[in-house]
């Protein structure tokens, strides 16, 4: 991903927002109706997400 340093916080929200919103559906597939993927799957995607989101928002401070 080639973005420029002022991108990047934008990025980092835009990635957190989706970690979140794979959070809330795993906990939707919890309640008994999945959506597309199992609620742990929807976890690990989540986790995927915020981890990329954090590390762009740290890339993104320690640049400027």
């Amino acid at each position: 991903m080639f973005l420029r340093d002022k991108d990047k916080p934008m990025a980092s929200k835009l990635l957190l927002t989706g970690s979140f919103a794979a959070v809330l559906f795993s906990a939707f597939g919890a309640l008994g109706s999945d959506i597309f993927l199992a609620s742990t799957q929807w976890l690990l995607v989540s986790i995927v997400l915020a981890v990329w989101g954090v590390y762009l928002l740290l890339e993104a401070e320690f640049r400027s």
